[in-house]
């Protein structure tokens, strides 16, 4: 899918570069971020019906951001909103507010971006669009760097592609936080693992997971039941590169009970590893082998040590 090249002219590109408070885009106009709000009849918080997109920077440079944005594209095709304009709307505020924002945030710092689209108020049938900065949770990613994370299998399953496509990236996440709730209902610091409707695994709340066998694969459950993830298809690469095979398939909860490494992998800390599950200790944890090549592997494409980055920030 090819999309509109950047158009740094256009007429929403005037923040004053001084101006010591965070930007954000609000449908056509770059606003203070505390500007930004949602309208009660919006589709988008009447009905759930929210289109998202999720990015961060490397050393303040936005990644994988045309994969990103063709991702967006697709999400917006699939519901019916007209995306050409509005991308390049989209793309080129996302340089602005990332350039401005992030000299507010402290040397060697990174942001998070944030896309929201929604199909607006039904009087107008316009979208409505947020894209905003965050700061990036290092001081989680640092724990879940040197310590890896637990996980719970959660009761409620994964949204089968029945009911929308898996490539749709929404904010329709009633079962995530189901899933999470019942999850730290059993463990306090556990994430939900999501079963598909066979009772396959499928993903974690907010992230891609992998399983690994030495000499063997990296395998990633089937496509069409999880989200694909731009950190998993970079994963993927790095897999090739490394001359591991990688694989899509079904297996089970008891086959990721078994493997050698559990991992999971998202946009703000790439990948990192799950050192239980069910309150079992499962895989080699923090300690693998292959989890610390693949966070050395997105180290080197990104020109940056993640690891030392986030233990750096978090202690400041």
């Amino acid at each position: 899918m090819l999309l509109p090249k950047y158009d740094v002219s256009l007429r929403l590109l005037n923040s004053d570069q001084s101006n010591p408070t965070p930007i954000a885009l609000f449908n056509e106009d770059i606003v203070p971020r505390g500007h930004l709000h949602i309208e009660l009849d919006d589709i988008g918080f009447v009905m759930g019906t929210t289109i998202s997109e999720r990015l961060r920077t490397f050393g303040g440079q936005l990644f994988q951001a045309d994969e990103h944005f063709a991702r967006l594209a697709l999400s917006l095709e699939s519901v019916g909103i007209a995306s050409v304009e509005l991308l390049s709307r989209v793309q080129a505020a996302a340089i602005e507010i990332i350039a401005h924002n992030r000299a507010l945030s402290g040397t060697g710092s990174d942001l998070g971006l944030v896309v929201l689209i929604t199909p607006g108020r039904a009087a107008t049938n316009e979208p409505t669009v947020l894209v905003y900065s965050s700061a990036l949770p290092f001081s989680e990613m640092h724990r879940w760097y040197s310590d890896g994370v637990s996980l719970q299998v959660a009761s409620h399953r994964q949204v089968p592609e029945t009911c929308w496509p898996s490539h749709l990236k929404c904010r329709s996440r009633m079962h995530y936080y189901l899933a999470d709730r019942e999850a730290r209902s059993k463990q306090s610091d556990a994430r939900a693992l999501l079963l598909d409707q066979q009772g396959n695994v499928a993903e974690a709340s907010t992230a891609n997971l992998l399983i690994y066998n030495k000499n063997k694969a990296l395998v990633s459950p089937r496509k069409e039941n999880i989200l694909p993830g731009i950190s998993l298809s970079v994963l993927e690469k790095l897999a090739a590169q490394l001359g591991v095979d990688f694989q899509y398939a079904d297996f089970s909860a008891a086959e990721l009970m078994e493997a050698d490494e559990v991992m999971l992998c998202s946009t703000s800390p790439s990948v990192w590893a799950v050192r239980e599950c069910n309150g079992q200790a499962c895989g080699a944890g923090a300690d693998g082998e292959m989890v610390r090549t693949l966070q050395q592997g997105f180290s080197d494409l990104v020109g940056l040590d993640i690891v030392a980055q986030a233990a750096e920030l978090a202690a400041r």
